[in-house]
């Protein structure tokens, strides 16, 4: 009988981990803070099975704090303070981890502000939803965020060899491939399928078993990072290229390969802003509709709605120039002197200001110091419409 692989092989310490190398190699700043024991709040967001409880229990044993593992879907305020007025006067502060941090209320994550402000603990929330989408500000504000990614395959058989060393058992490549690859960066994931297959099997893990109990093995869109990112950039690209049917098959590679809803559909938020512009500023209602739809729904459905708002953007009229504008000041702003602000334009200089509205909506006067140009507009779609808009208003005021 074996017990409990995941929980066996749980890494003590943060040299222990597997992956994430972007936070626990010797040279990454969250491990530099943990060393110096200067993490603070903090809220760790990525998908399942990749080291986020881990890393937080590891937090907690490095610090010397007084761990309390909450689920935010069962979480009672009450629970918070009551543990909060145990340690008040306390030399180690508690660290409290909230598991689902993204399934708090509004009311709930505003409890925890005046304790992150106060320092009264170190508070670490775990989610699988980006927090820009599910925190308020104010938790946003107190904390640093870290992004969580899946483990590669290498970091999942170092794992896999380290329990094999310890555990007599017989597997085929063609068996471990398929144990690995189909885990999709999960470590857990990875553990639990071995474990339940050697319950069945015994001292053999059988490709076959391994299939009864997992049927759909993760597809390249996802468990390959550089097909990943390929097949994202193939998408976006076909749909500004304006060619419906190559960024369909892109989409049903992404959605197929178990990419999220919702990752896709921040990508198209971006492109309908970026690519297509005022050329329809429409694309960029459409886009922002498809995200907070999917964000509710999800697959199987979530794909009716993607492949609808993908077919509108890439049907679109398309212009970059408002990505190009953007891209052209920040560039000047960066590099060159700040320009004076016109007196008229200033709350001192009001008087002269002249009311546009006062004038049929057009006056002339100075708006900036120098003359510069940052926009060129690519006369595409709406864009021509508002450009002639604007030639008759400066038309018909003078």
């Amino acid at each position: 009988m074996i017990n409990n692989l995941a929980l066996k092989y749980r890494p003590k310490t943060i040299k222990e981990v597997c992956g994430q190398k972007h936070l626990c190699s010797s040279d990454a700043p969250f491990r530099k803070l943990l060393e110096k024991k200067s993490i603070s709040h903090s809220i760790f967001f990525g998908p399942a099975g990749v080291g986020k409880t881990t890393l937080a229990k590891i937090v907690a044993k490095e610090m010397e704090l007084p761990f309390f593992e909450l689920d935010a879907t069962n979480i009672k305020v009450e629970k918070i303070r009551a543990i909060l007025a145990n340690h008040k006067n306390a030399l180690a502060k508690p660290l409290l981890f909230i598991d689902e941090v993204h399934r708090l209320s509004k009311t709930q994550q505003e409890t925890l502000l005046l304790p992150m402000e106060n320092k009264e603990a170190v508070i670490i929330g775990a989610s699988t939803e980006n927090p820009y989408f599910t925190l308020t500000s104010g938790i946003r504000s107190r904390s640093m965020l870290f992004e969580f990614f899946p483990l590669e395959n290498d970091d999942l058989e170092k794992v896999f060899e380290k329990v094999r060393s310890d555990i007599d058992f017989d597997i085929s490549e063609e068996a471990k491939d398929y144990l690995v690859n189909s885990s999709s960066g999960d470590v857990r994931s990875m553990l639990n399928l071995l474990e339940y297959t050697l319950e069945v099997d015994n001292k053999t893990v059988k490709l076959k078993t391994l299939k009864l109990l997992r049927p759909n093995a993760l597809k390249d869109g996802v468990s390959s990072k550089s097909t990943h990112y390929d097949l994202v950039s193939a998408m976006i690209k076909s749909v500004r290229g304006s060619d419906v049917d190559a960024a369909v098959y892109y989409l049903a590679r992404l959605i197929d390969g178990g990419e999220s809803a919702d990752f896709i559909a921040r990508r198209l938020v971006i492109l309908a802003s970026e690519d297509i512009g005022n050329a329809n500023p429409n694309a960029l209602n459409l886009a922002n509709s498809c995200l907070q739809s999917v964000s509710k729904i999800g697959f199987p459905e979530a794909r009716i709605i993607l492949s609808q708002t993908l077919i509108y953007l890439a049907s679109s009229p398309k212009s970059n120039s408002a990505y190009s504008a953007i891209n052209s000041a920040l560039k000047y702003v960066e590099n060159e002197k700040a320009l004076e602000i016109p007196e008229h334009l200033t709350k001192l200089g009001a008087k002269n200001y002249k009311y546009p509205h006062s004038f049929g909506g057009w006056v002339e006067q100075k708006y900036l110091e120098n003359e510069l140009k940052f926009y060129n507009s690519g006369h595409i779609g709406y864009e021509k419409t508002l450009d002639e808009w604007l030639e008759k208003i400066k038309r018909t005021s003078k």
